[in-house]
């Protein structure tokens, strides 16, 4: 998977890219793919919304979830999030929501993913 196959969306404001593991998997993008076309819309919609305005007001749409994660909220479905140097958005892992609270397992796969893309940022290797 090159970069051009990572970003969602060039806005004005930000760039949105999936997430890709260093053997070139990419969960957030592989959930996508088991959506709707209708359910994909309205993830679509809002990362359009943030990459050319760069916020999205409405918390039950995109919300802050602590430790530098966020979440898109495309009902009933979850894509985590952070932001990035360079007006960047990486979105990590994605998945259908059952429970009022954000799974600690899902919390972890994207701070874990976070963490290796700084670091592999970071030794030039993550666009390789």
């Amino acid at each position: 998977m090159d970069e051009v196959d990572r970003i969602i969306y060039a806005g004005n404001v930000f760039t949105v890219e999936w997430y890709v593991t260093a053997r070139g998997r990419s969960s957030a993008l592989e959930y996508f793919g088991t959506l709707s076309d209708r359910q994909q819309d309205r993830f679509l919609a809002l990362i359009r919304t943030i990459g050319d305005i760069g916020k999205i007001f409405n918390t039950t749409k995109f919300n802050y979830e602590g430790n530098e994660i966020y979440a898109f909220k495309p009902q009933p479905d979850r894509f985590l999030c952070f932001f990035y140097t360079g007006r960047k958005i990486i979105v990590t892992n994605g998945f259908r929501k059952k429970t009022q609270k954000l799974p600690a397992s899902e919390k972890n796969k994207a701070l874990l993913a976070k963490q290796d893309y700084k670091k592999r940022i970071e030794e030039e290797s993550y666009y390789e």
